[in-house]
């Protein structure tokens, strides 16, 4: 083998060993700085958890914020280990910003929905919300998506911009809700009486407010019923049992006080039919 040959060999290893241990330091930056944000994540977490002063819904994003905050400065590390200038990586993180920027239009909107979400407050966690059929209770609202679980213990994952784009009904912002509930008694029943028997199991029961008061109103002349509709508020905890015991509660008050609850029903009159012999 002549010299040139050695030279040659000699100057690729030392090219190969160059670039190995640029890839070997590269890799235990991104190790090392992922094990950083995660763990800078959860002590972010813990620290806003003990203060009181920072607002739940925010907590999970602050966090989210910091670790990918870490990750971005990974990546100039790992480019700057490859050799890459400063003023190369300002540039690089440009371009390569919109040329994602234009790739994932979607995703960029969602982190604006999510910022815009953050700062009006439609909801916060712990509410439960309906965003066009789109239904649950707040769990986390994240960088990218709004997690939630419905009432039967299905969990929902919904893109910020979803969200944003929807009007959204709040059933936990303000303390108190209206309940109406309809019964319907047969034309021939005395309307007086089954309004005193819904006015007495509306005073009976503590969860429902005084103020405003309670009230029974003939609502409806039904095609097969006189529709009377009972008229509470209550606050917002104690809505949806106070809804399914009053159901219960008047249909059995009624019929203990003899008012019949029809079910639909239509006569129907034959005109020009020979009866039967």
């Amino acid at each position: 083998m002549d010299d040139k040959t050695l030279k040659l060999l000699e100057k690729a290893w030392d090219i190969g060993v160059t670039y190995a241990v640029d890839v070997l330091g590269a890799v235990v930056i991104v190790i090392v700085g992922w094990i950083i944000a995660n763990r800078l994540k959860h002590m972010v977490e813990r620290a806003l958890d003990r203060s009181s002063a920072i607002d739940g819904t925010l907590k999970p994003f602050l966090a989210s914020l910091v670790r990918y905050a870490v990750l971005i400065f990974v990546i100039i590390a790992v480019l700057a280990q490859f050799g890459v200038q400063t003023t190369s990586i300002i540039a690089l993180l440009g371009a390569a910003g919109l040329a994602v920027g234009l790739a994932l239009q979607g995703t960029l909107s969602n982190i604006a929905a999510g910022l815009m979400i953050l700062f009006l407050r439609p909801f916060k966690i712990g509410d439960y919300i309906d965003a066009e059929g789109i239904s649950g209770t707040v769990d986390i609202i994240g960088l990218f998506v709004t997690e939630m679980h419905t009432f039967d213990g299905i969990y929902v994952s919904v893109p910020n911009a979803q969200l944003w784009n929807r009007t959204v009904k709040n059933f936990s912002r303000l303390p108190t809700r209206r309940l109406d509930l309809v019964f319907g008694i047969s034309y021939g029943d005395d309307i007086a009486t089954a309004r005193s028997v819904l006015a007495d199991l509306m005073a009976s029961d503590d969860r429902i407010l005084k103020d405003p008061a309670a009230q029974v109103l003939v609502s409806q002349l039904g095609d097969s019923a006189v529709n009377l509709t009972m008229r509470c508020w209550t606050t917002a905890d104690d809505y949806w049992t106070l809804l399914f015991d009053m159901t219960e509660r008047g249909k059995l008050g009624l019929e203990a006080a003899g008012i019949t609850i029809p079910f639909p029903q239509r006569d129907v009159h034959l005109i020009g039919e020979t009866p039967a012999s």
